[in-house]
């Protein structure tokens, strides 16, 4: 990009009242598990949904969940739920890695460990 039109583009977002940083961070990959908690104690006689959101930025595609480093399910959507197996009691960590179209991770992550009892 050129200099005229990134000072262009920088003038139109602060006379929009938008700050340069937040309006590129939102573009910025990343992924969140809101659900459940990191730490969370479940009970293994019921069922339990991963809720996420993902940004998978301009080199991922979608999402795969891994359960204790073992692949489980494709994520196609973006954001939402997602019912987890049924998992053995004890510590697991469940991860949700953005991959490329490939299905290769990307380094994109968040992970969390949740006790099953």
């Amino acid at each position: 990009m050129n200099s005229k039109l990134a000072l262009g583009i920088t003038t139109l977002l602060l006379v929009l009242g938008l700050n340069t940083t937040t309006v590129a961070m939102a573009d910025e990959p990343s992924v969140t598990i809101t659900s459940p908690g990191d730490g969370a104690k479940l009970d293994i006689m019921e069922q339990h949904q991963l809720d996420y959101e993902v940004v998978p930025g301009p080199r991922g595609d979608h999402v795969h969940v891994y359960i204790d480093d073992v692949e489980v399910d494709i994520l196609r959507e973006l954001s939402g739920s997602y019912t987890l197996p049924s998992i053995g009691t004890g510590e697991h960590d469940i991860c949700v890695r953005v991959v490329n179209k490939a299905h290769v991770p990307i380094g994109i992550e968040d992970c969390i460990t949740v006790r099953m009892e």
